[in-house]
């Protein structure tokens, strides 16, 4: 059996859709100086407070060797700290300084960026959303 073109493989436009927001996402990521990675450690931590390495890693599907060197870029920025749990010397734990807090109100236009750019209705898009997230879930559930 052949492979698939490109263009017909749900991997491929999985993959160039993702690269198409962190497109959309970075002039508006540059003005606040970090990455998409970053944003998406950010945006946990904004969301769910402190957290340990390991957690932050499985939510974002990394190894915690991948994940280290962004949160040390975060720390040397100013954006999170990183100590050790005193209850557990092995584990660090993560969350944001007023700095890193500060972002926060920032980053609330990385949505409205996406609706401006890509001109699809906000139902749309929150509908699309539930339904990658249902087939990423499905996915890994057949792993």
């Amino acid at each position: 059996m052949d492979v698939m073109k490109l263009d017909d493989q749900l991997c491929y436009a999985l993959y160039s859709a993702s690269m198409a927001v962190q497109r959309a996402y970075k002039p508006l990521l540059d003005q606040m100086g970090i990455t998409y990675p970053q944003f998406l450690v950010l945006n946990l931590l904004w969301h769910n407070g402190r957290q340990n390495v390991g957690g932050l890693a499985e939510k974002l599907a990394l190894e915690s060797s991948t994940l280290t060197p962004l949160l040390k870029r975060l720390e040397a920025a100013g954006l999170v700290t990183r100590t050790r749990n005193p209850k557990n010397e092995r584990e660090v734990l993560i969350e944001t300084t007023p700095k890193g807090e500060a972002l926060r109100s920032e980053a609330g236009c990385l949505a409205e960026r996406l609706v401006e750019t890509s001109g699809a209705p906000v139902a749309g898009i929150i509908d699309l959303n539930k339904r990658v997230k249902e087939f990423r879930d499905r996915v890994y559930a057949g792993l």
